[in-house]
């Protein structure tokens, strides 16, 4: 099953499979469902379609995006690499404890199709393709989304007590196109992609697979709501095991193409 939200004429709205839910439905309250109701609920929901709207972001104002670091062997590796502290990142990826860290609200992240930005004041810029999962009110793993976590490397490295203004800036954070409803079983080994074309050239390319995580998702998802609730539920980004080459930096116009698992989202660096 898959949810999408759209910009119809009468506001957001949401559609199952390509086919419009009523107007009634929003993901506030399906979060606040138990895994096995989420389920049950979407099978039993009337539908009328087609959903044909521009889509928009699939969460809600209310959410929150909350993201975690160095879960892949790649991505300490990189971290060490930019910063003076290097040190910090190795204890990081080996601690029983997670990076964790507030990405957006939801009424800032961007979806499937809209522009992302980079920081003018910055000079070393990546795209972090990440598989991101959506959480309901009693911590279950529900589905995931195509995450990126747009990120200023030179800023992070300079000093890691910099790191909200590394991540948290208007664009910097896109989620889409959908929610594949999903357990998380079923994202042990899914295939996460990145491409990212430049004047219509494809310039850089990699993939990796969530199996090479170092922690479980659902050990992610027990630090993150150890003491903090999220009664409508929260989406949660897993860290990337892609970055690109420390020569690289995004620039204006360049498109990033993310796939996780059937799920493709595309945004432009805006100018």
């Amino acid at each position: 099953m898959h949810l999408t939200r759209h910009q119809s004429p009468q506001g957001p709205r949401w559609a199952l499979d390509g086919d419009y839910l009523p107007r009634s439905f929003n993901l506030e309250l399906l979060l606040e469902l138990p895994q096995p109701a989420v389920t049950q609920m979407l099978q039993t929901m009337p539908t009328s379609g087609p959903a044909v709207d521009p889509l928009l972001p699939p969460l809600e104002p209310v959410h929150e995006v909350w993201a975690c670091g160095v879960t892949y062997l790649r991505s300490r590796q990189a971290r060490e690499i930019e910063s003076d502290t290097k040190d910090v990142y190795e204890k990081v990826y080996v601690a029983d404890r997670p990076e964790l860290f507030f990405k957006s609200n939801g009424w800032r992240v961007v979806g499937h199709h809209m522009p992302i930005r980079i920081r003018e004041d910055s000079r070393w810029n990546v795209p972090e393709p990440e598989l991101t999962l959506v959480i309901n009110r009693q911590r279950e793993i529900v589905g995931f989304c195509a995450g990126n976590d747009v990120s200023s490397r030179d800023i992070e490295g300079a000093n890691p007590l910099y790191l909200p203004q590394a991540k948290v800036y208007n664009g910097s954070c896109a989620v889409g196109p959908g929610i594949e409803i999903a357990g998380a079983g079923q994202m042990r080994d899914i295939v996460i992609q990145i491409e990212i074309i430049r004047d219509e050239v494809s310039i850089f390319q990699d993939k990796t697979s969530s199996s090479q995580m170092k922690r479980t998702l659902e050990e992610l998802v027990d630090y993150l709501t150890r003491e903090i609730d999220f009664p409508h539920g929260v989406f949660l980004m897993t860290g990337t095991g892609i970055v690109p080459g420390d020569d690289f930096s995004l620039q204006h116009g360049d498109l990033v193409r993310i796939q996780i698992g059937s799920l493709v989202l595309k945004n432009v660096v805006e100018k």
